[in-house]
């Protein structure tokens, strides 16, 4: 089998698990084997459901009295003892915060290698492993020899798809964990950013030092709240203080996977690219047509986006203000 991890919080799925299980359905078939997938402190149906629509055969239930939060010893012991319980052909897990972190301690447990950030995966002996390094700015190919290959697989590095309506078998595991793996353990949670944020919106308007202030962040702002979006920005505006570090996406900043990506004013250098590459569609408005992001981008205006942007604004407000009603024809008329 190939067991998949599945990263949950609070009985919600997270994204990245959908991706993890798009990622490895071809590489179970490729091995010939079953799709599996690991649910470590929650026997949530909900998830076990989400889990069989994404390929999931069977999803192994893994509960303990210190897994009822996160906490990387405890998960990582746990994911240890199953993988040494089921004997699966390989592991594979996202590569988030939490999914490198997971399978780090697993594979420490179990003496083994590991290898993340996987963007191509061919089993074989050995096996063969495209990966990102430096936040995606540069691949990697390495060979793996394991018994057991432990793998993450990049974050956004596919789009989730769910195979149907498939009925998962559910099996149940007690790990034998130490009281002494609850030292590091989710306590508490500080929500800093409610609703649709960098990481999740479909839509994002970008902005770089091409906007020229942090008051010019006004415009886009504007248009993202039309859109149902979130504003964006290059890293040489959150160093020029126009916009928090939350903003920035890049290498040193947020990978984002949006439907659209409006990158305004932005040049386009490899660590922004990084962050940005992962988007289905890009509009690149600068008035520089030599600009890398132009080069990449799927349309370009080239013109000023202090210009463009209210235009594209007043645009979709013009389309979605209530058209008068036709008026009613004069039957009298003529009479």
């Amino acid at each position: 089998m190939l067991l998949v991890v599945l990263e949950h919080d609070r009985g919600e799925m997270a994204e990245a698990a959908r991706e993890a299980l798009t990622f490895a359905r071809p590489l179970a078939a490729a091995l010939g084997v079953e799709l599996h997938a690991a649910l470590i402190g929650s026997s949530d149906s909900n998830l076990v459901a989400e889990a069989g629509r994404h390929g999931a055969e069977t999803v192994h239930v893994v509960r303990h009295e210190i897994l009822s939060e996160y906490g990387p010893e405890a998960v990582g012991s746990a994911l240890a003892e199953l993988i040494d319980e089921v004997d699966p052909t390989a592991v594979l897990a996202c590569a988030t915060d939490r999914g490198n972190e997971t399978m780090a301690f697993a594979a420490s447990c179990l003496d083994m290698p590991l290898v993340t950030n996987c963007v191509e995966v061919v089993p074989g002996d050995p096996w063969e492993i495209t990966r990102m390094q430096w936040g995606g700015s540069l691949l990697e190919d390495v060979t793996l020899v394991s018994a057991r290959p432990l793998l993450t697989c990049g974050l956004h590095v596919v789009a989730s798809e769910p195979v149907g309506p498939v009925e998962a078998a559910v099996e149940e595991f007690q790990p034998d964990l130490d009281e002494s793996l609850a030292r590091s353990i989710l306590r508490d949670r500080v929500v800093l950013t409610q609703g649709v944020t960098l990481p999740t919106a479909q839509v994002v308007c970008g902005g770089g030092r091409g906007v020229g202030s942090a008051d010019g962040f006004a415009i886009l702002d504007e248009l993202a709240g039309e859109l149902g979006g979130v504003v964006g920005c290059s890293r040489a505006v959150t160093n020029l203080g126009w916009r928090p570090h939350k903003d920035q996406v890049g290498q040193t900043g947020t990978r984002i996977a949006p439907e659209v990506y409006i990158a305004s004013g932005i040049s386009g250098a490899i660590q922004h690219w990084v962050g940005a590459m992962a988007s289905q569609h890009i509009l690149a408005i600068n008035t520089d047509r030599e600009a890398n992001i132009v080069a990449k981008a799927d349309w370009a205006v080239i013109a000023d986006l202090h210009e463009v942007i209210p235009a594209i604004t007043a645009e979709i407000r013009r389309r979605r203000r209530p058209r008068p009603p036709s008026p009613s024809p004069n039957r009298n008329q003529g009479a």
